[in-house]
């Protein structure tokens, strides 16, 4: 499962969870989670690779959802967990 693939499934992982998702060009950072007026909204970096987003994204489903209640593909969990051991 390529970064592309994994980035679809988390964007859909939000989604599912009432995040909004939009796409911008943001300068190549990935984007990131941030609520405006009570509403989460997951911001899509245009200019970023798929492997930046995804690594942003992976990092933002836990904050939204319980990722040990959900049913996620073992390669998409797995991109999860590693992302999210990584934070301090």
């Amino acid at each position: 499962m390529n970064e592309q693939m994994i980035l679809e499934e988390l964007l859909a992982l939000l989604e599912a969870n009432g995040v909004v998702i939009r796409n911008e060009p943001l300068g190549g950072s990935g984007g990131g989670l941030c609520t405006i007026k009570g509403q989460q909204i997951f911001f899509v970096d245009t200019e970023a690779s798929s492997a930046v987003s995804a690594a942003v994204c992976a990092e933002a489903v836990p904050k939204v959802a319980d990722i040990e209640k959900l049913y996620i593909r073992p390669e998409v969990r797995q991109f999860i967990e590693n992302h999210n051991n990584q934070i301090p």
